[in-house]
């Protein structure tokens, strides 16, 4: 086996696995190290499978539902065991993409181990060692669990574990209101549990808390409890269940359930890799890295969840062609996060990308915003699917930098903005487009018809076409 590469990528996640692709085809001679399992958090733990349970729980929701179109609905009965085999199989549809064979034949060596830095320029894994022109670092992520008194004496599931179970939860207690906890407590409510949400703020606080109202609204009227602004204050076992204490307005409570999901946030993996003897420098949030995503031995990068920031797969992919062309190409390339999306798949969806309307006015500058609500189009109205809206913040010219959708597959709706932030484009360069009808995505348009209807319906105008009139 070859020891000298020209480039060592330590975590095969999404961010590595990309690395290793693009630069084996590429021509590179690289080494791909990976100490569990291939596809990391993304493929076992956490988009893929929580998707699948996802959408499991939307075809249980459909059949609840069917009899608002006069189709015969009524309440499902949910196989738990096959719902938990309907996630594992979809992991293991995809899982062939991320495999030690497909790399393999890309042109990787692949090393299934744990790795650490033994100095600058040299690593090591399975007693083996290794030297190499470039590194990257793609650990990802774990799952933080809160020190709760108690925690350690109570089965807590993460997002790590909650795929194994085989029955349903009689009552899922979750603490952390932010996407993971809410995604995965209307999907197991959606599945026949009963669910109770504790967070200490407000529920998905990252996002703009118009939109967060409407998918709170939809999350009790499903019957989910919501308990916002309480501390936790223990856990403890109660029979075969679990008893969180928490203190509301003063007064300790306590709720008592059977499971307990823990989804309190993430934390980067930079603990056992030998960082300081390699001059990283690192801290519990991450590595540091410059605009390069090099890290302070400039040999060496880090990208995805482990160097900071922004904790999604879609930034981890991006990272990787950051990577590509400072390692392979030396090629200046910085990072840009100012059009990043993120999507919370509830129901309904809710995506952003860009500045809030609150994130934009603390700057100085004259910004707006415009909103245009699902109810006024035709194809949400045909699919009963009316609550949510988009809302587009502007600078005063018209320049978009930032939207918010709420709604039926708002993640799908919301690349168009993403373009319009990324490219710097105007609400007039919006309301050029044609839009096919019916559907979702004349909302965009609308809302940028929206944003000039003031001054295009004003008096002004008005009294201006009256007088073109009397002269054409």
């Amino acid at each position: 086996m070859p020891t000298h590469f020209d480039l060592a990528i330590i975590g095969a996640g999404s961010g590595g696995l990309s690395v290793a692709a693009g630069a084996s085809q590429l021509g590179a001679k690289v080494l791909l190290i990976e100490k569990h399992k291939m596809g990391g958090d993304c493929l076992n733990y956490g988009c893929v499978p929580s998707k699948a349970l996802i959408a499991a729980a939307e075809a249980a929701q459909t059949v609840r539902t069917a009899g608002q179109f006069g189709v015969n609905g009524h309440e499902p009965a949910i196989d738990f065991a096959k719902v938990n085999a309907h996630v594992h199989s979809v992991i293991a549809a995809i899982a062939p993409n991320d495999s030690v064979e497909r790399f393999t034949k890309l042109g990787c060596t692949v090393v299934e181990a744990a790795a650490r830095f033994l100095s600058p320029t040299e690593i090591e894994a399975n007693g083996q060692r290794y030297t190499a022109r470039r590194f990257v670092v793609a650990t990802g992520s774990k799952a933080f669990v809160p020190p709760i008194a108690g925690i350690k004496d109570v089965k807590a599931y993460t997002n790590e574990t909650i795929f194994e179970l085989t029955e349903a939860p009689a009552h899922l207690i979750v603490i952390g209101g932010g996407p993971i906890g809410i995604e995965m407590a209307q999907a197991h409510r959606r599945l026949g549990c009963k669910v109770t949400v504790i967070e200490a703020f407000s529920i998905m606080p990252k996002d703009d808390p118009e939109a967060v109202a409407v998918v709170r609204e939809r999350l009790i009227s499903e019957g989910l409890t919501l308990i916002e602004g309480v501390k936790v204050e223990g856990v403890a076992q109660a029979g075969n269940g679990v008893a969180v204490g928490i203190n509301r307005a003063g007064k300790s409570e306590t709720i008592s359930g059977t499971h307990l999901l823990v989804a309190a946030g993430r934390r980067p993996n930079v603990s056992d890799l030998g960082l300081d003897a390699a001059g990283i420098t690192f801290s519990p949030k991450g590595i540091e890295v410059d605009a390069r995503l090099r890290t302070a031995n400039k040999r060496v990068f880090a990208i995805g969840d482990v160097a900071g920031g922004f904790q999604f797969t879609h930034v981890a992919g991006y990272h990787a062609g950051i990577v590509v062309r400072n390692a392979l190409f030396n090629v200046p390339a910085k990072v840009d996060y100012s059009a990043v999306p993120w999507v919370t798949y509830t129901d309904p969806e809710l995506a952003h990308v860009g500045k809030t309307l609150a994130e934009a006015q603390k700057t100085g500058a004259a910004t707006t915003a415009t909103t245009w609500h699902l109810r006024e189009n035709d194809r949400a109205q045909a699919e009963r699917a009316t609550e949510g809206f988009v809302k587009v913040v502007t600078t005063k010219g018209g320049r978009i930098i930032g939207a918010t959708i709420v709604g039926r597959h708002g993640g799908e709706l919301i690349l168009p903005w993403v373009m319009a932030v990324q490219k710097k484009l105007t609400m007039r360069d919006m309301t050029g487009i044609i839009a096919p009808y019916p559907t979702l995505g004349e909302i965009s348009k609308r809302a940028a018809g929206a944003y000039f209807a003031p001054t295009l319906f004003s008096e002004r105008t008005r009294g201006l076409v009256r007088f073109m009139q009397r002269w054409t």
